[in-house]
C-alpha cells in the first residue's frame, strides 16, 4: 500500500465531507431526538453513506464504461462540483428550511445523502478507481479513513459546537472551504490539460 498516497486521498474525501460543515446541519434535523437516540441514528445515517460510497468506488470503472464517460470530463465535472461545494463552504446561507421544518427521524436523506455521500465525493472517488484502478484497496482505506474522522466528528457535533461556539465552527469550515478552492481548479486544470492532448 501507498500510504502517501492514502493520505493524499483521505485528507481530499474528509475535506469534501465537510464534517465540520455538517455539524449545524445534523444538528438542526436531530434536535426533536434524545441524545442517545440521536447517536444511533448518525451512526446508521453514516453507515450507509459509507456502503453508498464503496459501491460506487468499486463500481467506478463500470459506470464510466457503460456512460462511455471520458477522463477529462469526469475531473472537470469533478473540479466544477467541488468548486461550488467549497464556495458554499466559504459563503455559507442558513441552514436549509427543509431541514429546519423536519419532524420525522430521517433515514438516509438528507443525511447520509448528499450531506456526506454528496456528488462531488462520488465524483472523487469514481475519478480515483478509474484513474488508478490498481490501487483501489489504498483509495478503500482512504475513503474508510475519512469516513471514521467525519463519523467522530459529528457523534461528538453536540460537544464540538459548546467548545468552538458557531462562530470558530464557521471559521474552521471557510478554511477548509479556501483548501478545497485550489484542490478544485487543480482537478478543472487536470481536465482540461487531458482534453487538450486527447485532441
Amino acid at each position: 500500500m501507498n500510504w502517501n498516497d492514502i493520505a493524499s486521498a483521505a485528507v481530499t474525501l474528509f475535506l469534501i465531507m465537510d464534517p465540520l460543515g455538517n455539524v449545524p446541519v445534523f444538528n438542526a434535523v436531530l434536535s426533536r431526538l434524545e441524545p442517545d437516540r440521536r447517536k444511533k441514528v448518525i451512526a446508521r445515517e453514516l453507515a450507509i453513506a459509507l456502503i453508498i460510497l464503496l459501491g460506487f468506488l468499486f463500481a467506478g470503472n463500470t459506470v464510466l464504461a457503460f456512460l462511455d464517460l471520458s477522463m477529462p470530463s469526469l475531473n472537470i465535472a469533478g473540479g466544477v462540483l467541488l468548486f461550488i461545494i467549497s464556495l458554499r463552504m466559504i459563503f455559507p446561507g442558513s441552514v436549509d428550511a427543509a431541514h429546519d421544518s423536519e419532524t420525522a427521524e430521517p433515514f438516509i436523506v438528507p443525511l447520509a445523502v448528499p450531506c456526506i455521500a454528496g456528488p462531488s465525493t462520488i465524483a472523487v472517488l469514481m475519478l480515483l478507481s478509474s484513474k488508478n484502478p490498481g490501487q483501489i484497496m489504498d483509495w478503500a482505506v482512504a475513503l474508510f479513513l475519512a469516513w471514521f474522522g467525519a463519523t467522530v466528528l459529528l457523534v461528538a457535533s453536540p460537544r464540538i459546537l459548546s467548545i468552538l461556539g458557531e462562530s470558530g465552527a464557521r471559521a474552521l469550515e471557510r478554511l477548509m472551504g479556501m483548501i478545497l478552492v485550489i484542490l478544485a481548479t487543480q482537478m478543472l486544470l487536470n481536465g482540461i490539460r487531458d482534453f487538450i492532448h486527447s485532441l
